[in-house]
C-alpha cells in the first residue's frame, strides 16, 4: 500500500490569524480587541460566569443534590411521661401507645433521671437512652 498523497484537502487548512501588524493586514491598530476599554488591555478577563452585575444563572437556581441525613433522634422525657416506665418492652409500637410521635420519626432517645434503669426493655435497635443502648 503506497502513500502518495499526504497533503491535506484543498481549502481544509488555513493560515494564522496575525493581528497587531499594521494597517495593511486589516487587524491593525486595535489588534481585533475591538475599541479603548477594560477588555482592549492586557490581562483583561471577566469571571466564568460573569453576567453583567446580574445573579448568575448558578445563583439563580435552587440547590439540589446531596442533602446530609445527620437528623437528630426524637427525644423522650421518661420523669415527665410516666407511663413509658410503666411498659413491659420499649419499642415504637408500644411507645405509640402511651405517647404520640409523627410516624417520620426514625430513632427516638429516652432521657430522664430513671431513663437509664429501662435499658434492658428496649427491643428496638433505633430505641435508645442516656445510658447508651
Amino acid at each position: 500500500m503506497a502513500l502518495e498523497n499526504l497533503s491535506p484537502a484543498d481549502g481544509s487548512t488555513h493560515s494564522r490569524k496575525r493581528v497587531g501588524r499594521g494597517q495593511g493586514s486589516g487587524m491593525g491598530k486595535t489588534a481585533t480587541r475591538g475599541g479603548k476599554g477594560q477588555t482592549a488591555r492586557s490581562g483583561s478577563k471577566r469571571k466564568r460566569n460573569f453576567e453583567g452585575g446580574q445573579t448568575p444563572l448558578a445563583r439563580r437556581l435552587p440547590k439540589i443534590g446531596f442533602n446530609v441525613q445527620n437528623t437528630k433522634p426524637y427525644i423522650i422525657n421518661v420523669d415527665r411521661i410516666t407511663a413509658v416506665a410503666q411498659l413491659s418492652e420499649i419499642s415504637f409500637e408500644t411507645l405509640h401507645t402511651v405517647h404520640k410521635f409523627a410516624n417520620s420519626v426514625e430513632r427516638i432517645k429516652l432521657i430522664g433521671s430513671s431513663a437509664a434503669a429501662l435499658a434492658s426493655k428496649i427491643k428496638d435497635a433505633n430505641i435508645t437512652t442516656t445510658a447508651g443502648k
